[in-house]
């Protein structure tokens, strides 16, 4: 389930040559039997085969690898290049980038796997800061990654930290209503498509405050969502992650969840300044693969929602946010158990 082999190679014979090992190594071929190019809503449980995207940087860079013949590298980084990760669109022609990706996705009979980053204020000015100038700039955006996505298959992460920030007074007071109202047309109007799970996401068990993040999630539209997402670019546990997303549920309907396993095999990182210790932390590990096999009915997947790899800012030696980080990289491949 987590390979895929539709896309486009852009950058020549060394990374068409890697590639073609990446997705043989990955189990690439036919489909899964039965799985096909899928119609239809998809209930919650079974096996989802997610698309792997031929053209990230953990592929390009595994090329690189290759090309030099550095091969202890290269069997690292294809732990990750052989795995579906979130692909987090772009704030430019989202009908196109959507589109693009979900028909990549359905051309291999997988689902794409889309994280929506984009609310207006995003992250206070921090690392991440950016997204849509205004409401009416956003609740176009949303419509363009509508329309792009279409009747295609998608798993969509909607909007990280947008919620928490709220409840933790991160996000001015004067931002609120106008952010409740746009998360929850964004819900309703993804929620319009035929083949589209939605996940709000709910913050972390490092932050950990279930009994103050229900109502904000009421209020942003998650009756209407699928569920929530919890641990999204954060190094909590496994473990400690499903205990506070069941925490979250009990308070929000029972709604499920999905949990982002991305980089939490080692666990939070508990050294030095605790306010910067979710920004490219030594000693992190790869977590659980994706799959939608979690064993628990409330968990509707472990997804690798951060792609690892990828920098959460210009902190401990890394380049700015969400830019590629070899040496992060390799070392999460080389700690994963």
């Amino acid at each position: 389930m987590y390979g895929s082999c539709t896309g486009r190679a852009r950058t020549g014979v060394a990374l068409a040559g890697a590639l073609t090992a990446l997705l043989a190594a990955a189990g690439c071929g036919a489909p899964d039997s039965g799985e096909g190019v899928r119609t239809g809503p998809r209930p919650p449980g079974g096996n989802v085969a997610f698309w792997v995207n031929p053209d990230g940087n953990a592929a390009r860079q595994l090329a690189g690898y290759e090309t030099r013949g550095e091969q202890r590298n290269a069997e690292l980084i294809r732990k990750i290049a052989s795995q579906p990760v979130g692909e987090w669109v772009g704030s430019d022609r989202p009908e196109e980038e959507t589109r693009r990706l979900t028909e990549a996705a359905a051309r291999s009979g997988r689902d794409a796997l889309l994280v929506l980053y984009n609310i207006p204020h995003r992250d206070c000015g921090q690392h991440s800061a950016g997204g849509a100038p205004d409401g009416d700039a956003y609740r176009a955006w949303i419509e363009g990654v509508a329309r792009g996505i279409g009747d295609r298959r998608a798993t969509v992460v909607l909007e990280p930290d947008a919620v928490m920030h709220m409840v933790d007074s991160c996000t001015e007071q004067q931002y609120h209503e106008e952010r409740y109202a746009l998360l929850a047309g964004a819900v309703e109007r993804l929620k319009r498509l035929p083949n589209v799970r939605v996940y709000l996401d709910a913050g972390n068990a490092g932050w950990g405050r279930p009994d103050q993040i229900h109502e904000p999630l009421r209020r942003a539209g998650i009756a209407k969502a699928d569920g929530f997402a919890v641990n999204v670019s954060n190094f909590q546990t496994t473990a400690a992650s499903k205990e506070y997303g069941k925490k979250v549920s009990a308070k929000a309907g029972g709604r499920h969840f999905v949990i982002d396993t991305s980089r939490n095999g080692n666990g939070p990182y508990t050294e030095g300044d605790p306010a910067e210790n979710w920004c490219n932390p030594p000693g992190r590990a790869l977590g659980e693969r994706p799959t939608t096999r979690t064993g628990d009915p409330l968990v509707d997947a472990y997804l690798w929602i951060k792609r690892p790899g990828e920098s959460d800012g210009d902190c401990k030696g890394g380049p700015k946010a969400g830019e590629w980080y070899p040496a992060y990289a390799l070392e999460l491949a080389r700690n994963a158990r």
